[in-house]
């Protein structure tokens, strides 16, 4: 049964924003307080924790729990989004792999590192969102933030890209990791796919599809 104080594992579909999640939660529910805890792009899918009622009120705790993503990194192209959604605004060669080059270039990302938030992000500057200010067509600067990544293994490659499972803490944009990797191997890269697998205790294993978070919804109020 879903209560109306619930905390929802949803497996955020792609191409959805996690605020049409949050707006199809509260429309099915009738719920007034709902939210979400940690945005995920639209291309990315994966683990996105819906909050409601009380709930809502524990947004940061959950916002400060580690989460885990699997990425698929094309080298060569730089987008202006950093993902596959963008415009190609830079080409590089790649120069030629290795398994022992590239676990190299990853060790070198473990632990605390400084990341430059990118223009299509949610991040605010001076009270306004970077995304917004990028579709017109503006570059602002931006301060560099600290974050964790605790573990970065590789777990497939090929000649052009590459497949990572990353955990990391709050704040950790995949995307400008991809781009740090790549510039380190002596190119260019923007993410593919991006699936978030986990944030905390909460899998990908046990997240609800939208479809089967409205079955189960309509099943617990029968």
């Amino acid at each position: 049964m879903i209560a109306t104080e619930h905390i929802i594992n949803i497996d955020k579909p792609m191409d959805w924003t996690s605020f049409d999640v949050v707006r199809k939660v509260r429309n099915t529910t009738k719920i007034k307080k709902v939210g979400h805890a940690g945005t995920l792009d639209p291309f990315a899918t994966g683990v996105l924790i819906i909050i409601t009622g009380k709930n809502t009120k524990r947004q940061s705790e959950f916002m400060e729990l580690p989460k885990t993503y699997h990425a698929e990194i094309v080298f060569g192209n730089k987008t202006d989004t950093g993902d596959r959604t963008g415009t190609i605004v830079e080409s590089s060669p790649v120069p030629e792999l290795s398994e022992a080059i590239i676990l190299e270039a990853l060790a070198e990302f473990k632990g605390e590192i400084q990341q430059i938030p990118p223009m299509y992000s949610a991040k605010k500057v001076n009270g306004q969102k970077l995304y917004t200010l990028a579709r017109k067509g503006q570059v602002v600067d931006r301060k560099p933030s600290l974050v964790t990544i605790y573990d970065i293994q590789l777990t497939s490659w090929s000649s052009d890209q590459v497949n990572i499972r990353v955990n990391c803490s709050r704040g950790t944009y995949i995307r400008v990791l991809a781009e740090d990797i790549a510039q380190k191997l002596g190119t260019l890269a923007h993410v593919k796919e991006l699936q978030r697998t986990a944030i905390g205790d909460y899998r990908i294993e046990d997240a609800l599809s939208i479809p089967e978070f409205i079955e189960k919804w309509k099943s617990s109020t029968v």
